[in-house]
């Protein structure tokens, strides 16, 4: 028997907007609230808000906990130059393949908040504790599950945030983008899943119904799942389950470049395994010059053999199907290649993303 969904603490105000709801790594969460084209087009042209409180915020403290981070990570926290500032990585496993992907914040010497995805996040914490015990690091970890977030986008995300939430505004204001402050138990990121600018706010579970209401009433368009799935694609972020998982390393999954290999002394999990395997596929964009529709796990045939799309959709922005795909490594941006759409060769066009970022088409 399968346990019932989880809720968020905006749970309330999604049922109250008259949100379409489905299960979502094990949360029931909100797909969209009637357009998920509109929604996606209030990021991209104002501001919209997403409750991403099925995500986990990971707070990592002590000693040792730089030192810890160096070797968990593919990516190196020692390029944190200063309190506040934030990287994107992968967490490999001994294979090489990922865990998951997150981002850490340095919020202070030796002090760190990271956030994963929902549905790794029980794993992610198991793996995390299983290292501190193999390493005997000298760190404090704590899942922060008393914690909402919500996370709000767009060129006037950071306008509207101001003026909807006013006690924050000195600490939001002088952010770089990839940069956090914590006020008291409340952080603010200005971080993002949607390629536009914007913030991400965690705070206590108590205040998140008041700041989620003052937001809306501000102007922010409450959004779903659905718009957030086009936007990350539209903006070339992957997803972990289609674009990367276990199996994948991340040279495959377009994403070498958080892979961090100049301190060679840095032994990191994983980073013997990807030494003896090099990438051997690439993760290209297709736009699709045909009418269809473009999903995941469609075979793509091209000069150089078979490749295979991970994540596909509508783009709302190009008014075109895109999708990611794993393609043969001799494979350049400009090609052309057929997808294998229900059984019908349809030609589409290899492009480098993203395909749109700040509003504007890319491809």
């Amino acid at each position: 028997m399968n346990a019932p969904a989880r809720l968020t603490p905006l749970h309330g105000q999604h049922l109250a907007a008259g949100a379409r709801m489905v299960n979502f790594a094990g949360w029931e969460m909100p797909v969209n609230y009637g357009s998920q084209i509109a929604e996606h087009h209030a990021v991209r042209r104002r501001a919209g808000m997403f409750d991403v409180s099925h995500m986990l915020a990971l707070d990592l403290s002590g000693a040792g906990a730089t030192l810890f981070l160096r070797g968990l990570l593919a990516n190196d926290v020692a390029r944190l130059g200063q309190p506040g500032k934030a990287l994107y990585s992968c967490m490999l496993n001994k294979n090489g393949g990922v865990i998951d992907d997150l981002i850490v914040y340095r919020l202070a010497d030796d002090d760190y908040r990271l956030v994963v995805n929902a549905g790794t996040a029980d794993k992610d914490l198991a793996w995390m504790r299983s290292r501190i015990a193999e390493t005997g690091a000298n760190v404090t970890l704590q899942g922060r599950r008393d914690l909402a977030m919500i996370a709000v986008q767009g060129p006037q995300a950071r306008e509207l945030f101001g003026a909807a939430l006013p006690g924050l505004r000195d600490a939001m204001t002088p952010l770089a983008t990839f940069s956090g402050a914590r006020v008291g138990d409340t952080f603010i990121g200005r971080t993002g899943y949607t390629g536009e600018d914007g913030l991400e706010l965690a705070l206590p579970s108590t205040e998140a119904a008041a700041a989620w209401q003052a937001l809306a009433a501000a102007g922010v368009a409450p959004c779903g799942l659905g718009a957030r799935d086009t936007l990350r694609l539209e903006a070339g972020m992957n997803l972990y389950g289609q674009d990367m998982d276990e199996n994948v390393s991340p040279l495959d999954a377009g994403l070498s470049w958080t892979v961090d290999l100049r301190d060679e002394s840095r032994d990191f999990v994983g980073r013997e395994a990807l030494a003896l395997k090099p990438a051997t596929r690439r993760l290209l964009g297709l736009v699709l010059e045909a009418p269809g529709v473009l999903r995941a796990h469609m075979p793509v045939h091209t000069g150089d053999g078979d490749g295979e799309t991970t994540s596909g959709s509508f783009s709302p922005t190009l008014e075109k199907a895109i999708a990611f795909a794993r393609l043969p490594l001799a494979i350049q941006p400009g090609s052309q290649v057929s997808v294998d759409v229900r059984g019908k060769l349809l030609p589409a066009r290899v492009v480098k993303p993203p395909f749109v970022r700040n509003g504007e088409a890319l491809v």
